[in-house]
């Protein structure tokens, strides 16, 4: 069993069977073990220091109106504690700790045990849904949370539409030749970042064929052995990155699409060499290309190359 990618796994039992009871729904309220995750403006609430940690707030430090199934989302039960997330509605970020602040999750979950990141990743993830469905598709009646908080009905009566948590799949792949990994960038990032391809996965379209297709729209490079690796939920906003590897059959890079910047090859010596700026260690990108990297000597990618943020913590 290889190693997870950060905001995988089972880092909490989601108890889906529990968020049609009410009854439970009261005593989870009712219970001082319980907890909720803040979520500000899409970001979390760290509490700072040489170990950043996540902060979980009791629920009686909640304003009184919003502690109800209106407003917390039930994420879950790790051991004996019921994990809620809620969203702030301020201009400005709060003060809800000493000590803490909100941070981007990109900027921390490297640093964050796995657990605390991928509970961060999950809170955030649902919160952004239920503010991008506050008004129904089908009518565009106001919706209601229901089944706590994991169900939004339009409501009017006439209609009620349900709609369910959405996620957005993207493939992500490394491509080589054997001896050279095909990187590229874009404009947008820092200058000398290059990262594997990727891109949505487009209606009526298989995941394969997904893979074959960004990669030539890109790079004009055309594939084939298209081998599944892992997935990663990477919720900024709502994406599940679907890692795979494939082999190129062709080897001119030509941009067609003009989403990236450049495109090219690299040998495992330039990396070596510091030759490209890879993506953070956190993200499924690394993952890939380390997976590369390692196979073919006998160095580790993370013995002999740097990655930094996708973005600079304050």
């Amino acid at each position: 069993m290889q190693q997870r990618n950060i905001f995988a796994g089972p880092y909490l039992d989601r108890a889906a069977h529990l968020r049609q009871d009410p009854a439970w729904f009261a005593a989870a309220l009712a219970d001082e073990r319980s907890r909720a995750i803040p979520v500000w403006n899409s970001r979390n609430l760290i509490a700072e220091g040489e170990a950043p940690r996540a902060v979980y707030l009791q629920l009686s430090h909640l304003p009184a109106e919003r502690r109800n199934d209106a407003d917390l989302i039930l994420l879950g039960r790790f051991g004996e504690t019921n994990f809620f997330a809620y969203e702030v509605e301020s201009l400005e970020p709060p003060a809800l700790q000493s000590g803490a602040r909100f941070e981007d999750l990109r900027a921390v979950a490297s640093i964050l045990p796995i657990d605390e990141a991928g509970l961060l990743g999950y809170a955030r993830a649902i919160v952004s849904w239920r503010r991008r469905h506050r008004f129904c598709g089908s009518c565009g009646a106001r919706t209601l949370p229901a089944r706590s908080g994991h169900v939004l009905v339009c409501s009017d009566p006439a209609c009620r539409n349900e709609q369910f948590p959405r996620i957005d799949p993207a493939i992500i792949v490394l491509v080589s030749d054997g001896e050279r990994a095909l990187l590229g960038r874009q404009a947008s990032w820092p200058a000398g970042r290059y990262s594997t391809i990727a891109g949505f996965v487009e209606p009526g379209e298989s995941l394969e064929d997904a893979v074959a297709r960004e990669v030539f729209e890109e790079t004009g490079i055309a594939v084939d052995q298209i081998d599944y690796h892992s997935s990663q939920p990477w919720p900024f906003p709502a994406s599940l990155m679907l890692g795979f590897t494939a082999h190129a059959v062709t080897s001119e890079v030509r941009l067609r699409d003009q989403e990236l910047e450049d495109a090219r090859w690299f040998t495992r010596a330039d990396l070596v060499s510091n030759r490209a700026l890879l993506p953070p260690r956190q993200s499924i990108s690394f993952r890939l290309i380390e997976h590369w990297f390692d196979a073919g000597g006998s160095a580790r990618l993370r013995d002999t190359h740097g990655s930094s943020p996708w973005i600079q913590s304050r």
